[in-house]
């Protein structure tokens, strides 16, 4: 064998495992999630929209992608032990839904990518350091600006005209919980209702204070979005029907299990729009290179039903509006 087809040779043979690496696929990715919520039938739904999204984005879970999913039942010591545990699992990327599992992901890595949904004030919450330039390692998707919470009082109004007063349950240990309470406040003479706080910090807080509220008449009640809220869920929409509460809240799953009405984001969409920010995280984006989103699509849901055993009737031009009406 001549000298020069020998080097050809042998330099092919080096280049040979090179070449084989180059065409292997790319390796694993991993995709961390930590829900706040429980697991129940609504949030699986939206996280099943997020895999679905990134599947047709190209990530199917379990062939070039692995996701780890943890719920924290808005448990504050289970969403601080479930945040440290998926950043031990060194994730390309970590999925968080709620104020507390961002914020306690961000106590446990300035490093990790995290791509947030459902996330109240993430300025005021200290999250990001700005809407349009977030800055450090979390971006996303805002639950919704603090000026959509004046319709929560307007549509208190329209559904019952009688109301001259309105309990606002929220949750005071947290910034979101002051600012949708002032945004009500604000706007609450332009529609001639006096508006009080509530501040239930657990079960029978809520129950005695919403007791006390209804002994005088022309009453209401707004749901402000907070963890709070989403707990106890079934017991307010109880006990705004015991005590003959009109009640709007923040979110159509209430109005599904029998609350009045809700105006409020798309969450399903929010988890949809995550997948593409996951997306470009894999492909090498960093976060703070992706403003954070308000959303883009609102539902309003009536539950007729609901209005009925209230006696109310619910104005046609309402109803003309409404995304969905439960009969």
């Amino acid at each position: 064998m001549r000298r020069r087809e020998f080097i050809t040779l042998l330099g092919g043979a080096f280049a040979w495992p090179h070449l084989a690496r180059a065409q292997q696929p790319d390796r694993m990715r991993r995709i961390g999630v930590l829900i706040g919520a429980t697991d129940d039938q609504e949030t699986q739904a939206r996280l099943a929209v997020f895999r679905q999204g990134l599947q047709q984005l190209g990530w199917t879970d379990g062939r070039n992608v692995r996701i780890d999913t943890r719920w924290g039942a808005a448990n504050a010591d289970d969403i601080r032990k479930y945040a440290a545990e998926l950043v031990t699992l060194a994730p390309d990327v970590i999925l968080a839904a709620g104020n507390a599992p961002v914020e306690r992901l961000l106590q446990a890595t300035r490093t990790v990518p995290i791509v947030f949904a459902i996330v109240l004030d993430p300025v005021g919450s200290g999250i990001v350091d700005s809407l349009s330039q977030p800055g450090g390692n979390a971006t996303g998707f805002m639950q919704f600006e603090y000026s959509l919470t004046a319709k929560w009082l307007e549509l208190l109004k329209q559904v019952a005209p009688s109301v001259t007063r309105a309990a606002v349950l929220r949750d005071s240990t947290v910034a979101a919980g002051i600012g949708q309470f002032a945004v009500i406040q604000s706007v609450a003479p332009s529609v001639g209702v006096e508006v009080s706080p509530i501040n239930g910090r657990d079960a029978p807080e809520i129950e005695r204070a919403i007791a006390a509220f209804a002994r005088t008449s022309n009453g209401g009640l707004i749901v402000t979005s907070s963890a709070l809220a989403g707990v106890h869920r079934d017991l307010i929409i109880a006990l705004a029907a015991r005590h003959k509460l009109p009640a709007v809240y923040s979110g159509r799953v209430s109005v599904n299990r029998g609350g009045l009405i809700s105006y409020g984001a798309d969450l399903v969409d929010q988890y949809r729009r995550a997948a593409a920010y996951v997306d470009r995280i894999l492909k090498g984006t960093k976060p703070a290179d992706l403003p954070v989103q308000a959303p883009t699509k609102y539902e309003l849901v009536i539950n007729l039903k609901t209005a009925r055993a209230l006696g109310l009737e619910i104005p046609t031009s309402l109803l003309a509006r409404a995304d969905e009406v439960i009969e």
